[in-house]
């Protein structure tokens, strides 16, 4: 039996801002209800005719996700904690699909940039390590 979802899910469902889970139970739902294709057209029409809630403004312009740096702030772990844990609950119980994309990207960056440096470090260290001497060397 399909479930009900409320308004606010279908305009989150219809800007892809629900979590990966939530997108596809609602498309399962989709495929074996005809009421709850009606209703998302519905919803489809009331916003293309102009007519938008709070809820959908906040959500279309993403008025409670965090910039980038906050995010790069965040995986750095220099956040004030109550910041640090606000993040948290946007991504783990909201489920933001745009900041998890956000961070997933800076999180990746972080790991190619950390990989880089190593590699760079250690051409450095080959290509001058015929001109390091010993102390011992220098003595003789």
């Amino acid at each position: 039996m399909a479930r009900d979802f409320s308004q606010s899910e279908i305009e989150a469902y219809l800007d892809e801002a629900l979590p990966a889970e939530e997108m596809a139970s609602i498309e399962r739902d989709l495929r074996a209800d005809p009421n709850l294709l009606q209703q998302i057209k519905q919803v489809s029409g009331r916003r293309e005719a102009g007519l938008h809630t709070v809820g959908a403004i906040w959500r279309r312009q993403r008025a409670s996700c965090a910039t980038r740096e906050q995010w790069g702030s965040y995986l750095l772990g220099v956040l004030a904690t109550e910041h640090a844990d606000y993040l948290k609950f946007h991504l783990e119980q909201v489920g933001c699909a745009y900041c998890r994309a956000n961070l997933e990207d800076l999180s990746q960056q972080q790991t190619e940039l950390t990989t880089s440096t190593k590699a760079r470090r250690r051409k450095y260290f080959q290509s001058s390590a015929g001109y390091l001497r010993s102390d011992r060397d220098k003595h003789l």
